[in-house]
């Protein structure tokens, strides 16, 4: 019995699962399904620290006072992940893709 490499790990994966895995719940879950453990723990990394930097962002800002800045630095943390979630979609993607024709 041999063990499977890690392009055919990936070109067995399912494309459209990996995509969704990425978007649906977001921060690289689909890189988990796919075993590509290197793009999940940089993807965590990434979102981690635009958690931080927002939250360093609104940190001593009075709610009452400033809320329209409040309001404006969420819709700017949401967009973030929703970028990182888009992009590590794409990416899981144009990566199973690849792998199902580089083993072809």
């Amino acid at each position: 019995m041999t063990t499977a490499t890690k392009p055919q790990i990936l070109a067995a994966a399912s494309v459209w699962l990996a995509v969704v895995l990425n978007l649906v719940p977001g921060l690289g879950t689909g890189y988990i399904y796919q075993r590509r453990w290197r793009a999940y723990w940089l993807t965590s990394a990434i979102a981690t620290l635009w958690f931080v930097a927002g939250a360093m962002q609104t940190q001593g800002l009075d709610p009452v006072l400033m809320a329209d800045r409040l309001q404006r630095s969420r819709l700017i943390g949401l967009g973030g992940f929703l970028l990182i979630a888009a992009v590590t979609a794409w990416e899981a993607g144009r990566a199973g893709v690849r792998a199902r024709q580089d083993t072809v």
